[in-house]
C-alpha cells in the first residue's frame, strides 16, 4: 500500500464539474487503469506472501496487495493451529480471477513449491536436512522433509544392518538427498551416506594395519546364504560358506548366530575395494591331517551322503573327508543310470575304498564291490544252452537288450526273435518292461556280453516245412500283406510264402486283395534263404508246364552249379523278372542238362 503516497492528480481533470457534481467526463476504462496502477503486480502460478485478514472455521482471507483478496480454505492450515489475523503466509496464485471472478490462493502448493525447491537445492549442494521419520513403509520409513514425503531406504538408515524399524518412528534426523524423480516427485534420502564419509577414513586406517594369518576377533553382523558378515571394529569383513567348517554347510546359521563374537582369520584383503576375506575353519587343523594313518584301499568305510550329483554321490566319512562314489561305482549293471537311483542326501551308506590320496585330500569309494561281480561265474550259471527269464531293458534296430539279473545284459538278435516271422522292428515282437524266455548262444567274458535268441526254445519249422511245401503243392492260405512287388501268404500250415502281383490274378480275372484266404501253388521252396514261392492263378491255369522240383532234391542226388543256384534265387527273389514261368522253364532246363 506504500505505492499510494506517489499517486498524482490527473492532468485533464475536471475539478469545476467534480465540485458542482456534475459527472466527469473520464473515461470508466482510464479510472480503472489509474485504480490498477495503484496496486501489486502479480503472476499466476507463482507464490508470494500475504496477511491474514479474518478466518473462521471453514475460511481464511487472505490479502496479498491484489484489487480482490483470496479466500483459502482452513484445512490447508490446519498443521498451524496457532493461525491468526494479521500473520503472514506464504500463498500459490491458482488464477487471478477465476469464473467467479475471485483470486484463487492456494497455501498448501505454496508450501510444496518452495519445499520442492529447497529439496532441489540440497540436492545440488549437498546439504544435509531435518526431517521428521513419520511411519514404517516396506522396505524403509517415510520422512517428512520441509512437508514433502520423502522415502529412506532400509539400507540407507545405518552402516549396519536394522532389524527393528519401528524404533526410529517419531524420531528426528539428519538426512542427505540422494535421488529425485522430477516426473512423479519422488525423494529419496539417506541417514548412512552421513557417516560413510567418517567410516571410509577409519576404514583406511584399520586396513592399512591388516596382515594375512592376523587372528582377530568380531562380531557377526549379517548373516546371508553365502556367508557370514563380521564387524571388526569398523570395517566388515567376509567369510564364505565353504570357509565356515571343514564340513559341508548348507546353511551358515548352523555355524553362527547374529551378534555373536568369534575369532576368524585374515585370509586376504584388497585395500582399493576395502575388501576383507576372513576364515573361521582355518582355525582348525584339516580333518585329512588327523585321518587314521592305517586307513587304505579295500577297507570298508562307513559315512553319510552329504551332496548328490547325477555322476555320483559324496560320502561324508568324517567331519571335512569325503569321498565319491561315481555312479559306475554303484552297480555292476552298464546301463546309464542316475546317482539319485540308488541313494539320497542323508542316507547312511556303508562302502569300499577304491583310490586314496593324502596329498590331493581326494578319496574315491564304490558299493558294488560289497556285492560279488556276477560275471565271474558267468560260465557256471549261464552256460551256452541254458533257458532264463529275462527282463526288457530297450530296443535298437537289430535286436532288443534284456536284462537276466542286474549287471548281467544280453542281445537278442532280430534274426534270433522268429523262425517265421520277418520283424521289420523289435517293438513289433515285445515291449519295454515285458519278460521274455531266452536261450544262452554265446559268451563273450571279457567284453561282458552275452548273445541270447528265442526262436530257439523251439524247433525249427523248416525242416518240417520242407516236406509239407514241396513244389506243386496246393495249400491255404491268407494275404497278410500287400506291396508293390507282391504279396505276403500267411499258410495254414504255418510259415509264410511270396506271391508275386502276376500270381495274384483271380480265375475271374480279379486281383487278389489283402485279407482274402485263397488257395496257392508251391513254386518254389528255398530251406537256406527260408523263402516259399507261391502263386494263385496257377491253381486254376492248365498245368502243362513243368513243375519245379526242390533244389535241394535233384534225381541223380548232384548238386547244382553255384552259377545256376544263383540264376534261380535271382529270378524267384526279384519280381523285376516278374514271369515265374520262366522260372519254371529255366529249372526244367537246368535239370534236362543234369
Amino acid at each position: 500500500m506504500s505505492n499510494l503516497k506517489n499517486v498524482q492528480p490527473l492532468d485533464d481533470f475536471n475539478w469545476d464539474e467534480f465540485e458542482n457534481g456534475r459527472v466527469a467526463s473520464t473515461s470508466h476504462e482510464v479510472l480503472e487503469k489509474a485504480y490498477d496502477e495503484t496496486l501489486n503486480r502479480i503472476q499466476e502460478h507463482e507464490v508470494v506472501d500475504g496477511t491474514v485478514i479474518s478466518l473462521d472455521k471453514k475460511e481464511v482471507v487472505v490479502n496479498i496487495g491484489y484489487k480482490s483478496d483470496g479466500i483459502i480454505s482452513t484445512s490447508e492450515f490446519r498443521y498451524n493451529p496457532d493461525l491468526k489475523v494479521g500473520d503472514t503466509v506464504e500463498v500459490y496464485v491458482e488464477s487471478q480471477e477465476n469464473k467467479k471472478g475471485q483470486l484463487e490462493l492456494s497455501h498448501k502448493k505454496a508450501r510444496m513449491t518452495r519445499s520442492w525447491d529447497k529439496i532441489n537445492e540440497a540436492l545440488e549442494s549437498d546439504e544435509i536436512l531435518q526431517g521428521f521419520i513419520k511411519c514404517r513403509t516396506k522396505g524403509g520409513m517415510i520422512v517428512d522433509v520441509f512437508g514433502i514425503e520423502a522415502f529412506l531406504p532400509g539400507s540407507q538408515i545405518d552402516v549396519h544392518p536394522i532389524r527393528d524399524y519401528d524404533m526410529f518412528v517419531g524420531k528426528t534426523m539428519e538426512f542427505k538427498v540422494v535421488k529425485i524423480n522430477q516426473e512423479y516427485r519422488n525423494v529419496v534420502v539417506s541417514h548412512k551416506a552421513l557417516i560413510e564419509a567418517e567410516l571410509e577414513a577409519q576404514k583406511k586406517e584399520i586396513i592399512s594395519h591388516l596382515e594375512k594369518g592376523q587372528v582377530l576377533e568380531g562380531t557377526v553382523k549379517n548373516i546371508t546364504s553365502y556367508g557370514v558378515f563380521v564387524d571388526l571394529g569398523g570395517v566388515d569383513g567376509l567369510i564364505h560358506i565353504t570357509d565356515l567348517s571343514w564340513g559341508r554347510v548348507s546353511d551358515p546359521h548352523e555355524v553362527v548366530s547374529l551378534d555373536q563374537k568369534i575369532n576368524v582369520v585374515i585370509l586376504d584383503f584388497d585395500e582399493e575395494k576395502k575388501r576383507i576375506a576372513l576364515g573361521l575353519k582355518q582355525l582348525t587343523p584339516h580333518p585329512w591331517d588327523a585321518l587314521d594313518e592305517n586307513l587304505k584301499v579295500g577297507d570298508h568305510v562307513k559315512g553319510k551322503v552329504v551332496v548328490m550329483a547325477d555322476y555320483g554321490a559324496f560320502v561324508e566319512i568324517a567331519p571335512g573327508v569325503e569321498g565319491l562314489i561315481h555312479v559306475s561305482e554303484m552297480s555292476w549293471s552298464q546301463h546309464l543310470r542316475s546317482a539319485q537311483d540308488f541313494m539320497k542326501v542323508g542316507d547312511e551308506v556303508e562302502a569300499v575304498i577304491l583310490t586314496l590320496d593324502r596329498a590331493e585330500r581326494k578319496m574315491s569309494l564304490g558299493i558294488k564291490q560289497l556285492k560279488e561281480d556276477p560275471w565271474e561265474a558267468i560260465e557256471t550259471k549261464y552256460p551256452v544252452g541254458s533257458k532264463h527269464t529275462a527282463k526288457v531293458r530297450n530296443f535298437t534296430n537289430f535286436g532288443i537288450f534284456v536284462e537276466l539279473e542286474e549287471g548281467v545284459d544280453g542281445l537278442i538278435h532280430i534274426s534270433d526273435l522268429s523262425w517265421t516271422k520277418k520283424v521289420k522292428h523289435p517293438s513289433e515282437f515285445t515291449s519295454v518292461g515285458a519278460s521274455i524266455d531266452v536261450v544262452v548262444l554265446e559268451i563273450d567274458k571279457e567284453n561282458r556280453r552275452l548273445s541270447l535268441g528265442h526262436k530257439q526254445l523251439e524247433k525249427n519249422p523248416w525242416d518240417e516245412y520242407e516236406a509239407i511245401y514241396t513244389p506243386g503243392s496246393v495249400h491255404q492260405g491268407t494275404i497278410t500283406e500287400l506291396m508293390d512287388k507282391g504279396a505276403v501268404v500267411a499258410l495254414a500250415e504255418g510259415g509264410e510264402g511270396f506271391a508275386t502281383p502276376k500270381h495274384l490274378t483271380k480265375e475271374d480275372g480279379t486281383v487278389a486283395k489283402k485279407g482274402e484266404t485263397l488257395d496257392f501253388k508251391v513254386i518254389e521252396f528255398v530251406k537256406e534263404t527260408k523263402r516259399i514261392i507261391l502263386s494263385h492263378s496257377r491253381t486254376f491255369e492248365e498245368g502243362n508246364e513243368p513243375v519245379a522240383k526242390p533244389a535241394h532234391k535233384r534225381a541223380n542226388g548232384g548238386r547244382k552249379s553255384n552259377n545256376e543256384t544263383a540264376m534261380i534265387n535271382n529270378v524267384a527273389a526279384s519280381t523285376s523278372l516278374g514271369d515265374i514261368d520262366a522260372l519254371a522253364k529255366l529249372k526244367a532246363q537246368m535239370e534236362g542238362k543234369a
